[in-house]
């Protein structure tokens, strides 16, 4: 049992890995768009009530408070709800946080297969609901390495204090 619980708990984890999306300037990005930085991934949607922009203000504030260091952080926010978060709803969202943030969409098949690979859970509230809908979805920042390799993910829970002390260790 121990041997099976020690490579079990060795393993990488089995998160991330190739997509290809727009951003809210209408360019296409992937996974090696930003090969050179750490990246935040969080998921959500521009109609979110309440979480996604509280996740989102969360980010925010931790990349002001790193100042000069947030350049090698690419923070990028994909959204679970294609239908209605276009190009032209991401790039007016875009102006509400901080402006190194890319958002991204895609077409529902898209995002699905980028929500998969983050293990990412997203549902319409009201199937029967076409325009006013909410989505149900996980709320975790994934912190991935400029190689894109998985190394933390933060809770809704998370302060922007705590963000900045990971990445003051993690930048050592």
């Amino acid at each position: 049992y121990e041997q099976s619980k020690n490579n079990y708990l060795n393993r990488p984890a089995l998160v991330g890995g190739s997509y290809s999306l727009l951003d809210h300037n209408g360019a296409q990005v992937t996974d090696k768009s930003f090969s050179d930085k750490f990246k935040i991934i969080y998921f959500g949607y521009t109609f979110c009530p309440d979480v996604c922009p509280t996740g989102m203000g969360i980010i925010s504030q931790a990349l002001d408070l790193l100042g000069n260091k947030a350049q090698r952080i690419k923070p990028i926010f994909i959204t679970v709800d294609p239908k209605r978060d276009n190009v032209e709803i991401m790039a007016e969202y875009h102006s509400h946080f901080h402006s190194s943030f890319s958002n991204l969409t895609g077409t529902l098949e898209q995002i699905k297969h980028v929500a998969k690979l983050y293990r990412v859970y997203y549902k319409k509230s009201d199937p029967s609901d076409t325009e006013n809908y909410l989505m149900d979805h996980s709320s975790i920042m994934y912190v991935m390495s400029p190689k894109g390799e998985y190394i933390n993910h933060f809770g809704p829970e998370i302060t922007p204090e705590r963000i900045v002390a990971f990445f003051d260790r993690a930048f050592q």
